[in-house]
């Protein structure tokens, strides 16, 4: 088991987890790169160091695995190391989650001046596969905080820093293997090309397109607005899974109708064909109910506060739907599903329901989802929080 090949281009993939080797690994590798993972986990180094390979798990109806080569790892506590990786990367990537990237962007700024020491000046792109509007962007301006003003003209000639989509649903994982991950068959990875330096070494699975704005909002407000809504609707209901969620006729049709609001947003702002994005829906629904996958309701509702926040999945299109003149009854009432989340192991969750007892709901929502109580989406979504609030306890009653 010794799957590594020295003579290729190299990638630096920051976080070993779920995404990192199901995902950006995977693609990296099959478009004939070295991917060195750059991680804390002690286990997951030394059995990449050890095996150089993986295997990704396809869950669909033929059950396929892939072996990933071409892997290695290292320690992020070991800088020097790190610091050597990316003086030698053409392609360096994330998928940390995105309150992580400050935590990273020292050690990208070291690599950056490492390599103008060396007089390296070959292209780098740096990459934030996060889910979130602009992450690379974002850590752009981290790194650029530990560099000299006078340095960052220099550098700005040869690192970039293309915003992307990522797109793929990769559940909690229970192998023996701490390498192997199972994923759902659909991907999509998207990077913005009038960002690039030059066009990046032929990745064949990644699309490329001038602007991203059309399909960051797309995949954001239809994809993660519905999946976080299935789980918030599902764990009202006391269901385990998203597949499950998806298998009750009424809940699948409140993720649905979600879907529709978002929909008749984006088609109106970016002017997309009508039907393609029923399509794009139809294929998302299909997606969830995937009996391949066991998807959590509380790994995918997790976190609610930042989900809940202004310029996330479920308040940003409720407001721009809303602005439009587009009726937003299904959003509101699933921002007032998330506001039930209450999940005990969730910190998150924790902070929110006791935010919920021991203040007034117009508070938690014009602090939390910064919807000021003069705006009409604010008495929408307080009305339905309260109506879903009188539901449980009448349910809790009769039980």
């Amino acid at each position: 088991m010794n799957g590594f090949t020295i003579d290729r281009p190299k990638a630096v993939h920051f976080g070993a987890g779920n995404i990192g080797r199901g995902f950006i690994g995977l693609i990296l590798t099959k478009a004939g790169f070295n991917v060195c993972f750059v991680t804390r986990s002690q286990t997951k180094i030394q059995q990449l160091n050890l095996r150089r390979e993986y295997p990704v798990n396809i869950a669909n109806e033929t059950k396929e695995r892939i072996i990933v080569q071409n892997v290695e790892a290292v320690s992020s506590d070991d800088l020097l190391s790190v610091v050597k990786k990316i003086m030698n990367a053409e392609i360096i990537t994330t998928a940390l989650g995105v309150t992580n990237l400050p935590t990273i962007a020292e050690t990208i700024a070291l690599g950056i001046k490492a390599r103008i020491i060396k007089n390296n000046k070959n292209p780098l792109h740096i990459i934030a596969c996060e889910n979130t509007i602009g992450a690379s962007t974002k850590l752009k301006k981290y790194v650029y905080s530990y560099l000299p003003k006078a340095m960052q003209e220099q550098v700005s000639k040869f690192v970039a820093f293309p915003n992307t989509v990522v797109d793929r649903i990769v559940p909690a994982q229970y192998h023996k293997d701490p390498l192997e991950v199972t994923v759902e068959p659909y991907f999509e990875w998207v990077i913005e090309s009038s960002q690039l330096l030059k066009k990046l070494p032929t990745i064949p699975d990644v699309q490329f397109v001038d602007s991203l704005d059309a399909y960051i909002e797309r995949k954001l407000f239809t994809v993660n607005t519905a999946h976080c809504c299935a789980a918030y609707y599902g764990y009202l209901k006391g269901y385990s899974t998203i597949q499950e969620v998806m298998t009750d006729p009424q809940l699948s049709m409140e993720v649905q109708n979600v879907m529709n609001e978002t929909g008749e947003m984006l088609i109106e702002k970016y002017d997309l064909d009508e039907q393609e994005h029923k399509r794009y829906i139809h294929k998302i629904l299909h997606r969830f109910a995937n009996p391949n996958l066991k998807d959590k309701i509380v790994r995918v509702g997790r976190s609610p506060l930042r989900k809940l926040s202004i310029n996330d999945r479920l308040v940003k299109p409720t407001v721009q739907a809303f602005e439009l003149g587009i009726d937003i009854s299904n959003l509101t009432k699933a921002i007032a599903a998330a506001l039930h989340f209450d999940y005990n192991k969730d910190p998150e969750a924790v902070k929110l329901n006791e935010e919920l007892e021991r203040h007034d709901i117009h508070l938690v929502i014009s602090k939390y989802l910064g919807i000021p109580k003069t705006h009409p989406i604010h008495q929408k979504v307080a009305d339905n929080y309260k109506e879903m609030k009188n539901r449980n306890l009448k349910v809790k009653t009769l039980s």
